[in-house]
């Protein structure tokens, strides 16, 4: 069985691990158990708050101690028996707790399993901007069909998301440990505290054009679940109970039209190696702000009826406003550090984006949600991300 096989089955379901709830949760929690928009969008903070510190210590760990594919593999079970356990919650006060520590152990697989797949590319002497992209467009695909999966399996409104997560999770957990082995830095020479710590990655803060984009990083990453919170919610609640939409495919579908965003990922990902090397890194996530923009806008301004092909165009656009930067960020970073700190450098990038950035915009959105009346938060949403990528376009200097 070939690497780039055995990577992209990794890539495959560490996506739809997590595509088996993200985009249905927020239906689930607003519609099924009622909750408000502050509470439901503290849920989807769980990310941010995992990525505060989870991603920086198990990458320390898979840099200094333990084979990243190991990491990887332990992360994914502990993650998997916790959501069993969160599954058959329905208030609040247990069932946030129990997601809070699963997506803690869930979080740091996401730059782990990118460390994995840099360092199997790597041993097999390929290009990781050239082999990467057609590897992680497999986790894409498997994200859609496990969205796809949890709407025609009607999980949309129920519990059965979580434990279609924690069965795949198990899944890949025990796979991980058949993974190529990562090496672990044990050198035994005198090292400063933060040497020691495994905290080196952090010096890259030193660096003028690597400061300005982590700080840019998490003011982007403020964008990222805000529709995963509120999108199936807007469609199935929202336009649910207006006459007018009751029964059209946006609103009894809504999974499955959003999976055209992730759709839009295959090809935006398979993209990427052109836009940078054509464009470079300023250009290509600016080009990913003015389409959060757009992403906003459109869900705002649409409905599904007949401005279905707003909805539509929005979550076509999605693909370049997320892989664009997520993908094409990956990337740069890869290129910028050294191999000793490739993990603890990744899990930098994830604490500035779905660490900070998350955590501050899913409480925020929530309680943009519940201060503005729909579709007027989309424009806010959709004002918020023309105002960093013109404060980008500015600060940002590096090509």
């Amino acid at each position: 069985m070939s690497i780039k096989f055995r990577l992209i089955l990794m890539s495959f379901v560490q996506y739809a691990v997590w595509g088996a709830w993200l985009i249905s949760l927020g239906a689930y929690l607003g519609g099924s158990l009622h909750f408000e928009g502050f509470q439901v969008g503290s849920f989807f903070a769980t990310m941010g708050i995992a990525s505060l510190f989870m991603p920086a210590v198990m990458g320390v760990i898979a840099d200094r101690w333990i084979p990243a594919q190991k990491v990887l593999g332990i992360c994914h079970i502990i993650a998997a028996l916790l959501l069993l356990l969160a599954a058959p919650q329905t208030g609040y006060a247990l069932l946030y707790p129990l997601l809070l520590l699963s997506v803690m152990f869930y979080m740091p697989t996401i730059a782990i399993s990118n460390a994995v797949a840099y360092n199997a590319l790597g041993k097999a002497g390929l290009d990781a901007v050239k082999a990467f992209p057609p590897v992680r467009v497999w986790g894409t695909v498997g994200f859609i069909c496990a969205m796809v999966s949890v709407d025609l399996l009607n999980f949309t409104a129920t519990a059965g998301q979580l434990y279609l997560s924690a069965g795949l999770g198990i899944a890949l957990g025990i796979y991980a440990f058949t993974l190529p082995c990562c090496p672990v830095s044990r050198s035994r020479e005198k090292k400063s505290w933060m040497d020691s710590l495994g905290l080196q990655a952090f010096s890259l803060f030193k660096q003028k054009d690597m400061a300005i984009f982590f700080i840019f990083s998490m003011l982007l990453g403020m964008s990222l679940q805000v529709t995963n919170a509120f999108g199936n919610d807007y469609l199935t609640n929202h336009f649910g109970g207006m006459p007018e939409y009751r029964g059209t495919f946006g609103v009894e579908h809504a999974n499955i039209l959003i999976s055209l965003s992730q759709l839009s990922e295959t090809l935006c990902i398979l993209l990427i190696p052109f836009f940078m090397r054509r464009f470079g890194i300023k250009k290509v996530m600016l080009i990913s702000m003015i389409a959060w923009v757009l992403r906003f806008g459109l869900l705002g301004a649409g409905n599904p009826g007949s401005g279905v092909w707003m909805l539509i165009l929005s979550m076509l656009v999605y693909g370049v406003a997320f892989d664009f930067f997520n993908i094409s960020g990956s990337l740069f970073v890869e290129q910028k550090v050294d191999s000793a700190i490739r993990s603890s450098a990744q899990g930098v990038f994830m604490i500035m984006t779905n660490g900070f950035g998350a955590l501050i915009g899913s409480y925020a959105a929530g309680a943009v949600v519940d201060a503005c009346s729909w579709p007027c938060a989309w424009y806010v949403f959709s004002a918020y991300a023309l105002v960093v990528a013109i404060a980008f376009m500015l600060a940002f200097k590096h090509d």
